[in-house]
């Protein structure tokens, strides 16, 4: 059964903000999200669940995990985490700070956003919801 993460996007305000750094420090790299503690329910993780990330106190999207493991040994080891490229957007979702990342249970995850829930969307409006964060 597939089980999600929920982390903090630290030091990007937006899903474009994120993008442009990816393209700027990773460019050509596989998406590789690094954090101190390595997941004890990896094998759920990578099983079809999600990072979900919190932009502002509002989560605004996730990322297919496709792999989780250890490096490094004893007090320098850290866990690196492989991503999915595709940015999926999700409804709009409040959600209070916390450090670190927890697990996030498949009934509590935000439903993806799809173009057909909100019929034709003009550009400009979407790039103004997106400025904002709300889409």
């Amino acid at each position: 059964m597939a089980l999600h993460m929920i982390k903090l996007c630290v030091g990007a305000g937006t899903i474009e903000a994120l993008l442009d750094w990816r393209r700027t420090h990773q460019a050509g790299e596989s998406w590789t999200l690094r954090t101190r503690q390595t997941p004890k329910r990896a094998a759920e993780l990578v099983d079809g669940g999600s990072l979900y990330r919190v932009f502002k106190g509002v989560i605004l999207c996730r990322q297919r995990i496709l792999e989780v493991r250890t490096v490094g040994e004893g007090a320098a080891a850290r866990c690196e985490m492989t991503l999915d490229e595709a940015v999926v957007r999700v409804v709009p979702t409040p959600r209070r700070a916390f450090q670190g990342w927890r697990y996030l249970q498949p009934k509590d995850a935000p439903a993806d956003l799809s173009a057909e829930a909100f019929g034709e969307v003009p550009s400009a409006l979407a790039r103004q919801l997106r400025e904002l964060g709300a889409w």
